[in-house]
């Protein structure tokens, strides 16, 4: 192990040995949550922490905190409407929540292009009432769906429709409702299908929102341009496991990461070498994305390349190349497969104690307490989190997905 990786390993497990998840918590009142988005995206507040100094202005105003000649990531995966709900002829509501394809594919880029039916592992409300192999049946203007469950233990459910040439996306989106998150504690609604998209959602398949682009709009993006800003973006599919608290009280680490799929250009991984140190991401999904990239081609350097970062690889690997070494090797692998594309996957978990590789600033909403989200935050601006998370308690911040917004910078 290179001692790098002696060095941090250690520390973790130091660390680890001090954290509980208990550490990372607070008291978010009720009144607090964000149930609707505010009329204006970009009218929400906007907290800036920058060398330890906490300020606020309105997030229409953040070209004005960022680096000239920068470079803005985003993620642009899209909701799907996830939940569709089943009448049974006794009256029983099923209800089938999608998280990942199976079969005829498990690339959820594939797999919204399925036509005629496809299966899914999914969540299932009230599976007591379903049986295995039982069909129930759901009629629209245009489509007939049959929903069939195929084994009950795995929550493998076939979704077969007529007329069979429509392809799944379709499908899903006129069947479907918005998997808007349990913590609203409320029903979605139509407005959600709109509110609870990017402005610039392109690629099917989230079943969550990256919800700190929500407060990007054609005005903010004016103003990016203006100061010579540039904008590209990466597509990671955001899975349920977001939502999922973090229930480790002794170890962190053992907490389950569910791996999720991601999507990136050639031309954003060439870019990322032009601008080394000047990176800001939009979202926790967006430097997850980037932060594995950097792993991978780390794989690649070291003859291990697996298309998947595991949860702790950054942790655990022997031997750390360089940044540019690493997406350079990236770049090396895409070229030499004649790739325009990375498709992986990752469950990395970044934790306090994390290097981070790429990403130099990070835009963010305010996030659950006790969540792997928290602990991400943590691991990026260390122990001022309580300090940011105070300051915007004090000054009546809306918190969560429909929440306002904040611009962290990494100290050193």
């Amino acid at each position: 192990m290179s001692k790098y990786g002696i060095i941090l390993r250690a520390y973790l497990i130091f660390k680890n040995w001090m954290i509980k998840i208990s550490d990372f918590n607070y008291n978010l009142p009720e009144s607090n949550v964000a149930q609707y988005p505010l009329e204006n995206r970009d009218e929400s507040k906007l907290l800036i922490y920058k060398e330890g100094k906490i300020r606020h202005r309105f997030f229409k105003e953040i070209s004005g905190e960022l680096e000239k000649n920068s470079l803005l990531i985003s993620n642009n995966t899209k909701v799907i409407p996830a939940r569709i709900f089943f009448k049974k002829e006794t009256g029983a509501i099923i209800e089938i929540f999608l998280l990942d394809p199976i079969h005829p594919t498990s690339e959820v880029v594939k797999a919204m292009q399925v036509r005629g039916a496809v299966v899914w592992k999914c969540m299932i409300g009230n599976l007591k009432r379903w049986k295995e192999g039982q069909v129930l049946y759901l009629k629209t203007k245009g489509l007939k769906i049959q929903a069939k469950l195929k084994n009950r233990a795995l929550r493998h459910v076939e979704l077969s429709w007529q007329p069979a040439d429509k392809m799944a996306v379709d499908v899903i989106h006129e069947i479907g409702k918005i998997p808007i998150p349990p913590y609203m504690n409320r029903d979605a609604e139509e407005i959600d299908r709109e509110s609870y998209q990017t402005v610039y959602a392109k690629n099917d398949g989230a079943v969550a929102a990256p919800t700190a682009g929500l407060h990007f709009t054609q005005k903010v993006f004016t103003s990016l341009k203006q100061k010579d800003i540039q904008r590209d973006f990466v597509t990671l599919h955001i899975g349920a496991g977001t939502f999922q608290p973090v229930k480790e009280e002794g170890d962190v680490t053992n907490h389950s990461m569910h791996a999720e799929q991601f999507v990136v250009q050639k031309s954003v991984l060439e870019k990322l070498i032009d601008f080394e140190g000047k990176v800001t991401v939009v979202g926790t999904t967006s430097m997850r994305t980037l932060e594995s990239c950097f792993w991978l081609g780390n794989q690649i350097i070291n003859n291990n390349y697996k298309g998947f970062v595991s949860k702790l690889e950054p942790y655990d690997s022997k031997e750390v190349a360089s940044y540019q070494d690493s997406i350079k090797a990236l770049l090396q692998f895409l070229t030499e497969n004649n790739f325009q594309e990375l498709h992986a996957s990752t469950e990395i978990m970044i934790i306090p104690g994390y290097d981070f590789k790429v990403c130099n600033h990070l835009i963010t909403n305010f996030h659950q307490p006790q969540s792997t989200l928290m602990l991400l935050v943590a691991a990026f601006v260390g122990e001022d989190w309580k300090a940011i998370y105070n300051y915007a308690m004090k000054n009546e911040f809306r918190f969560l997905s429909y929440g306002d917004s904040s611009l962290l910078s990494r100290n050193g």
